[in-house]
């Protein structure tokens, strides 16, 4: 099975999941229309594209429940300006739903965490059209880039020191 997640920094959000059992995690771009995206292109807001995350996983080991309550402990549904330091459309949160039941159960994350905290959640919910992988360089970021990686989590916000 497959989810889309948008989290703002993709190398941010990548490593979490395969912790709770995510076979795959691919880091690129969803949302836009242009096709074969680059990371220059859309950090820059050339494309219309969210940086976006694709998972695969096996419902037995993990459900998409789980992964909806993955995602939403790990970015801040509030903000539709983008994610922690990293402001702009491209790191704006958004699912993107491959059917009517990951439709509905991100529509009822969203409705119950709304309850919850009595304000507005700033992640779309948008039917998924493509995903273009990023370039290799931004692959499991966490794994190549060790230093790099937690100043990016300690400078955004995300890492408390």
């Amino acid at each position: 099975m497959k989810a889309y997640f948008a989290g703002g920094c993709f190398w941010c959000v990548t490593p979490i999941y395969k912790i709770y059992g995510v076979d795959s995690v691919t880091s690129g771009y969803s949302g836009g229309d242009e096709e074969n995206p680059t990371y220059k292109e859309v950090k820059a807001q050339k494309t219309g594209h969210r940086e976006t995350i694709c998972l695969e996983y096996k419902e037995d080991k993990v459900s998409y429940d789980k992964l909806l309550d993955i995602y939403f402990a790990n970015i801040d549904p509030f903000d539709g300006e983008g994610q922690f330091i990293d402001k702009g459309f491209s790191y704006t949160p958004a699912i993107y739903w491959l059917d009517e039941d990951q439709k509905r159960k991100a529509a009822e994350h969203i409705a119950a965490l709304e309850a919850r905290e009595g304000k507005k959640v700033m992640v779309a919910l948008e039917p998924f059209k493509s995903f273009w992988p990023a370039e290799e360089e931004h692959q499991d970021y966490y794994l190549k880039h060790p230093k790099e990686f937690e100043e990016e989590l300690i400078s955004s916000g995300r890492k408390k020191v």
